[in-house]
């Protein structure tokens, strides 16, 4: 097959700059490449880089875009400008995979010649879906963007699909950093919304608890910039740990940006704690299931998206956030978990199985079967909405 990846504006791939999106679909890429696929990725031009180039069997086709602003607004407006300069310069396809947000709109319709249309929309979506036109299959990360996007426009229920996010299993699978301590651990945003004062309070109560030795473990950007509350924040939850355990229990990492240091955090990590009360934030959970590759049991919050991988009893333990004591029903399941090494043990051993479903190999497989049946002959006189 023919694939193009159309990525953002504000970019380039690969992904030397940063951006979830821009790794993952290179790692995709270049997955669909080592199939022997012809594969096409647009992104921004960047200083330095040639506008086209070919490696790894991977085209790398790059125009002209722009600096993310903090605006939704403005960054809506670059995309429509940047989404009218790709349309008319992509190549023949078979399958073209979009991830912009004005483009969908038009580009089945004016641009038959791209192939089937493939849209993954990396956050809740906010309205596009009902002027969305000729696109072929519609990829949610989990359950509940599914239902936001069929709430929009029902119209798609036939073509949309929950797919999850692709990790990088192998990055965080490996030997267990072993400590005379039980590790119960929060990595990602230092941010109220991820549930961390219900976390807090959760540990307080655990500590007047007669239980095997425990530590605790933070790791995450801080800074408002970087998506946290702010130092202040973090200042006041490492104020209220410091008075219920003892010194040297509780580490505030900084945020690790590098892999393979971040995989060492994960397995230093026995009981991953992810709390978060965002329903319309959290569009998957890609940290829940990197740690499950690391070897770690997941304790999170009842949200809709965790329901997609979390199996209580199975491979983690799911907590309803609503409660008016959830702090409590959070304490009871890290004490069970903590007391009893052998459902630990249990518990991780098939989260880390579960999590292979979304290693990056599966997923490129799943992603090339779907692709091959949209552009099928049966396949190809169907009627897209």
């Amino acid at each position: 097959m023919k694939i193009t990846i159309v990525m953002g504006f504000f970019l380039p791939v690969p992904p030397v700059a940063g951006g979830a999106a821009e790794k993952s679909w290179h790692r995709l890429a270049l997955e669909f490449a080592r199939h022997g696929h012809d594969v096409t990725l647009v992104s921004r031009s960047w200083p330095g880089w040639p506008d086209r180039e070919a490696k790894d069997g991977v085209t790398y086709f790059r125009i002209p875009g722009f600096a993310h602003t903090k605006k939704l607004w403005r960054n809506l407006v670059l995309d429509f400008i940047w989404s009218l300069r790709v349309c008319f310069r992509l190549p023949p396809a078979d399958i073209t995979v979009v991830n912009a947000v004005a483009l969908p709109c038009w580009l089945g319709w004016l641009r038959p010649g791209v192939g089937r249309v493939v849209v993954m929309p990396g956050r809740m979506p906010k309205g596009q879906f009902r002027a969305y036109n000729h696109v072929a299959r519609v990829m949610a990360t989990s359950t509940p963007v599914l239902a936001a996007i069929l709430a929009e426009s029902p119209r798609w229920a036939a073509s949309a699909r929950v797919y999850g996010y692709p990790v990088n299993v192998p990055a965080f699978s490996g030997p267990r950093i072993a400590t005379d301590e039980i590790t119960v651990g929060f990595i990602g945003r230092l941010h109220r919304e991820k549930g961390l004062d219900l976390l807090v309070d959760a540990l307080v109560l655990l500590a007047s608890r007669e239980l095997p030795p425990w530590r605790v473990l933070f790791c995450g950007p801080v800074d408002v910039a970087r998506g946290g509350s702010g130092p202040e924040y973090r200042d006041a939850l490492a104020a209220r740990l410091a008075g219920a355990l003892p010194s040297g229990r509780v580490t505030f990492a900084p945020a690790e940006f590098d892999e393979t240091a971040l995989a060492r955090r994960y397995r230093e990590i026995d009981l991953f704690c992810y709390p978060s009360l965002a329903a319309q934030g959290e569009t998957f959970g890609v940290a829940a299931v990197e740690a499950m590759a690391a070897g770690a049991v997941p304790v999170v919050s009842d949200l809709m998206c965790f329901r997609d991988f979390v199996r209580p009893g199975i491979n983690g333990e799911r907590f309803d956030h609503t409660r008016a004591d959830a702090p409590a029903v959070l304490a009871d399941i890290l004490a069970g978990l903590i007391a009893n090494p052998a459902r630990r043990a249990s518990l991780a051993t098939q989260a880390g199985i579960d999590a292979q479903a979304y290693d990056f190999p599966v997923y490129a497989n799943r992603l090339l079967k779907d692709f091959q049946s949209l552009v099928s002959p049966l396949d190809r006189g169907a009627a897209s909405p």
